[in-house]
């Protein structure tokens, strides 16, 4: 039977990790992942809700010494938690924090403090075709789905991004804003430790100051895992920032004018993750350097007609994109938005992605997403509208604004003013809370 090790490019006596009291070798993480081995519960399944990205990482390698399926949804509602104990009887739920976890058997993290580092002499290595985790789309197109991803499939995946970014040749300690449960965070903060030679900073910081003093507690190189929203969020902060040497993005589309200014600010350059939930990350650009990607090793793209499936490599199986893509030369390709985002009214074709990026830069706007109403979606005549934040503006002088940007036919009826956009951890906009924040105003509106 094929074996791959846990952790690769770092001996037992390098640092894997960074905590506010210090560093942890590769030898301390281990003794923490047998001695938690022993404390979990039974059964075949875990679900593992750390918001610790140590405890994350020391949990999900307990689970998956001990042949345990580790599951990772992107939301934690209740709704999601029915599912996951529908779906899988015998989970077991391990969390670090106050949550409820319902009905769910409970493991909260113990004090791994008597864990010896001087009993640990060998790197484990797990079956290469071992179910070892289920990640959960985030719900931004629908209701979350579970992607199942084999142990060798996750190895290759974090030594592709490696390997792209320059890190296996030049190791960079990581800070991410995204939470490890997500497909972005847990490849680009978890896997990349585990398999490019980088150490991660155990924290999940969110607001600027936060970033500044996480970034600040790990020494240089400097990596900082980030989405455009945390990130247009950290530079309007105007706060002084500890050197950074690279910065990632992924999640959402990056405007190339956040990216310039997020390299004049930082002096680093700036990469984007392009990739979902189902097929892994795919591939990355230098958002400055033009709009090309290019695929990650390994990966392959092939296409009939409109449709565009990847494979190889990392990627579990066949996958179907739900993006329109444009094939180019030596492994690179064009993205020109989702097949989902395509509104059709009277004939004239645009995207969200498009109507997204006008609005979002007409002066005054703070966040702002054009959304097609379900019930509105299906036929008849289509009535886009858009939820904005933009405390000093009016809706005459935004629709104005948007009538110098966008055909009239696309114009937002009507524009609904709000404190704030329901986004998720990541920054992203599920679906079903942009569902019901329209059913909410609406509701509203007809009183």
């Amino acid at each position: 039977m094929s074996t791959l090790p846990l952790i690769a490019g770092l001996g037992l006596e390098a640092i894997i990790a960074w905590r506010p009291d210090g560093p942890r070798r590769v030898r301390d993480f281990l003794a923490d992942v047998d001695a938690l081995a022993d404390r979990l519960p039974a059964g075949t399944a875990l679900l593992n809700l750390c918001h610790d990205r140590y405890r994350f990482a020391a949990g999900f390698a307990a689970g998956l010494v001990g042949g345990k399926i580790s599951l990772q949804p992107a939301s934690q509602s209740a709704e999601t938690l029915a599912r996951i104990r529908a779906d899988f009887p015998d989970v077991a739920c391990l969390t670090d924090g106050e949550f409820d976890t319902f009905d769910l058997p409970r493991c909260d993290f113990p004090d791994l403090a008597a864990a010896d580092p001087g009993s640990v002499t060998a790197i484990p290595r797990i079956p290469a075709d071992r179910l070892a985790a289920v990640l959960f789309t985030s719900g931004s197109t629908g209701l979350p789905q579970p992607q199942r991803k084999t142990w060798g499939k996750l190895v290759a995946n974090g030594r592709a991004e490696a390997a792209a970014l320059g890190l296996d040749r030049a190791p960079h300690t990581l800070v991410a804003t995204v939470p490890v449960q997500h497909s972005y965070g847990f490849e680009s903060s978890f896997l990349l430790a585990l398999h490019g030679g980088c150490a991660f900073w155990s924290g999940r910081p969110f607001y600027p100051q936060d970033i500044a003093a996480a970034l600040e507690a790990v020494p240089p190189p400097r990596l900082l895992v980030t989405t455009p929203f945390h990130l247009s969020t950290l530079l309007a902060a105007g706060i002084d920032l500890p050197a950074i040497d690279h910065v990632l993005c992924a999640t959402a589309p990056l405007s190339a004018a956040l990216a310039a200014e997020t390299e004049a600010r930082t002096g680093a350059p700036l990469t984007e993750i392009y990739g979902s939930t189902e097929s892994g990350q795919l591939a990355s650009r230098r958002t400055t350097a033009g709009p090309a990607w290019t695929l990650l090793p390994g990966v392959q793209l092939e296409q009939d007609a409109d449709a565009t499936v990847a494979c190889e490599g990392h990627v579990e199986g066949r996958v179907a994109l739900s993006d329109v893509i444009e094939l180019l030369p030596d492994r690179r390709f064009l993205l020109h938005g989702r097949h989902a985002d395509v509104v059709n009214i009277a004939g004239k074709r645009t995207s969200l992605a498009y109507l997204n990026h006008q609005i979002a830069a007409v002066p005054g706007v703070v966040d702002a997403a054009f959304f097609l109403p379900e019930d509105e979606a299906g036929g008849g005549v289509t009535r886009l509208t858009a939820f904005v934040v933009a405390p000093t503006l009016s809706t005459g002088q935004l629709l104005a604004a948007l009538r110098r940007r966008i055909d009239a036919i696309f114009l937002p009826r009507p524009p609904i003013f709000v404190d704030a956009l329901p986004r998720n951890g990541t920054g992203k906009l599920p679906r079903s809370a942009l569902q019901a924040l329209y059913a909410e105003k609406t509701r509203h509106a007809a009183r």
